[in-house]
């Protein structure tokens, strides 16, 4: 427990900047018809962006598609089905995007009617871009107690770097710090507690509180394995 990684973990943050398209929608069509062109970081944004920006209230966070759907159009149920999308399943923008379209693709051939009606002109849907600019903290560990300790001093910015942004948009096959903690640590079995975490029903920082105390767990069990030697 006590022996150090040769490969530190550093902790990144980030800043996340709005740039607006110019793509809009008044129609379920347009909406569809522009989903399956506008550049991925649209679809993070609007998929992602309530975690950001409201990181100390309870998710489940708004699904922007699903919102607007249900109440500039008023279509409810296909709110609804937008809304039910477990983005957490999903390891990739392209996958989350082809479920959201394979979705409405569903609801256009059961009722295509629906996907004519306009909404107010004040309430078109304007697709919004995320740009994030990426950086290095002074914060890196290379034991296990480091981690914890370097885990408490980051900011929301760099654990929702290392929880969301690096699995979705760098398309990892987890969170930064399950891969680093199987990989260099070898504790594989911590890292799949902290991978089977849904970060959608934590706020970020009830998501640090968790992943300190499932740490703290680990140490004190080692601690306990030492002392009956």
């Amino acid at each position: 427990m006590g022996s150090a990684s040769t490969d530190p973990f550093v902790f990144y943050s980030q800043q996340s900047l709005r740039e607006l398209t110019g793509i809009r929608a008044r129609t379920l069509k347009e909406l569809l018809d522009n989903l399956r062109t506008v550049n991925g970081s649209c679809i993070y944004y609007h998929t992602h962006h309530f975690l950001q920006r409201h990181q100390y209230l309870s998710p489940e966070p708004p699904n922007d598609f699903a919102y607007w759907v249900s109440e500039s159009l008023g279509e409810d149920r296909i709110g609804e089905r937008l809304a039910s999308i477990d983005t957490l399943s999903f390891t990739t923008i392209r996958a989350l995007r082809d479920k959201i379209i394979g979705t409405l693709e569903d609801e256009q051939s059961k009722r295509p009617e629906a996907f004519e009606k306009k909404s107010p002109d004040n309430e078109a849907f304007y697709f919004i871009k995320s740009v994030s600019v990426v950086f290095p903290t002074e914060h890196s560990a290379s034991t296990l107690q480091e981690f914890l300790e370097a885990l408490g001093k980051v900011t929301i910015s760099s654990l929702y770097f290392h929880i969301f942004e690096a699995r979705l948009r760098l398309e990892k096959a987890t969170n930064d710090f399950s891969l680093w903690l199987d990989k260099s640590l070898g504790e594989k079995l911590l890292a799949e507690q902290i991978a089977r975490l849904d970060p959608y029903t934590h706020t970020m920082e009830g998501l640090r509180t968790r992943i300190m105390s499932l740490v703290r767990k680990r140490l004190s069990a080692a601690d306990g394995a030492k002392g009956d030697r």
